[in-house]
């Protein structure tokens, strides 16, 4: 019997994951991941990470008879996820933290202490799919239901990784999820979904910077592409490319934010038309579906986890570098973020957005 530990926040996804692999023959095993420093932890009842979380875990793994634990990850969840998100913004980027904490966190930390227990197989919630192709390459595919797919979020995985995942919700709807749930008298049937980012609970990320960092975070000035001063802002990490919400500025134009300048601390300011761009540069690459790209591939791409995605061609361009033209021009092409690359159903690769 094979053994796979489930990946257990006390939401209702992971829940019914343990809950199809136990019934599936697998030898189960839930494990909650213990991953904020203890004062954050005390003062979140919600998420995927309070305490809440971890009785509500517990309280489904003795439902449906399985062992749970629950397994300390605070150094690695500060090291990979908390210091960059936190020095991304620092300068001028937008990080994408939950792809950081899948790679890092939960398929290194988490796939790493399950095999030292004997477990073939790391399990969680996620709606997407794993398969091996004909080429013998493992790769994520897009979830059976298309409106919660977050294929966007594992482009990072490695084939070691992925050849000891599973992801047994990917083939069923939110609501089919939900229904089991509640047959099986799941508590958790109809507990919402976490929002935002599990770490920062009221959305305030600047906030979250300035306390934590240990540097002030100075105020500057918005600025033209070619150096006129519109006003001033309240420090760069308080905006992101694309950005149009929230800037106060009144030029009698609807204004975006174009560009951010950590070094000269200013923050670009421009039109719609301005905004727009067909071509964007990635580097930290990693390729599931194809071992590489040695030529130029058309291939449908999505630039921020809820983009609906659009036709480029991706060409190899240096030793950790792909540069993607865009068959239309995208807003928002947001540096820190990550380009993913999908063949049809299959993700193909991705990387980070320079």
């Amino acid at each position: 019997m094979s053994r796979v530990v489930v990946g257990m926040s006390g939401g209702v996804d992971s829940s019914v994951a343990a809950y199809l692999l136990k019934e599936q023959g697998y030898d189960v095993i839930g494990v909650t991941m213990q991953i904020w420093p203890e004062e954050h932890a005390l003062q979140a009842e919600d998420g995927c990470c309070g305490l809440s979380a971890v009785e509500d875990a517990r309280r489904v793994a003795a439902g449906i008879g399985i062992p749970h634990y629950v397994m300390n990850f605070r150094r690695e969840f500060q090291e990979q996820v908390i210091d960059y998100f936190m020095e991304e913004y620092l300068q001028g980027r937008t990080p994408n933290p939950c792809i950081a904490c899948n790679r890092h966190v939960k398929w290194e930390a988490l796939l790493l202490r399950s095999r030292a227990i004997g477990a073939d197989y790391l399990a969680t919630g996620h709606y997407a799919r794993v398969d091996k192709l004909e080429n013998g390459r493992y790769a994520v595919k897009r979830a059976a239901v298309p409106v919660k797919d977050q294929t966007y979020a594992l482009y990072n995985l490695t084939q070691e990784q992925l050849s000891h995942t599973l992801m047994p919700v990917g083939a069923y709807s939110k609501e089919e999820v939900r229904e089991i749930a509640e047959k099986i008298g799941l508590q958790v049937a109809k507990k919402p979904d976490s929002q935002d980012i599990c770490f920062v609970p009221d959305g305030d990320y600047a906030g979250y910077i300035e306390r934590n960092a240990g540097r002030e975070i100075p105020e500057g000035n918005f600025v033209t592409s070619d150096g006129k001063v519109l006003g001033r802002h309240k420090g760069i990490t308080h905006y992101t490319v694309g950005q149009r919400k929230g800037l106060g500025l009144a030029l009698g134009y609807p204004a975006f934010v174009l560009e951010i300048r950590p070094h000269t601390n200013e923050v670009v300011i421009g039109t719609h038309e301005e905004s727009l761009v067909r071509t964007l540069r990635a580097n930290q690459l990693n390729f599931m579906a194809v071992e590489e790209i040695t030529k130029p591939m058309r291939v449908f791409a999505k630039i921020r986890y809820n983009h609906k995605g659009a036709w480029c061609t991706v060409k190899r361009t240096g030793a950790d570098e792909v540069t993607c033209m865009f068959e239309e021009a995208q807003r928002a092409v947001t540096p820190g973020q990550a380009v993913v690359f999908y063949d049809q159903e299959y993700v193909i690769g991705g990387g980070t957005i320079l």
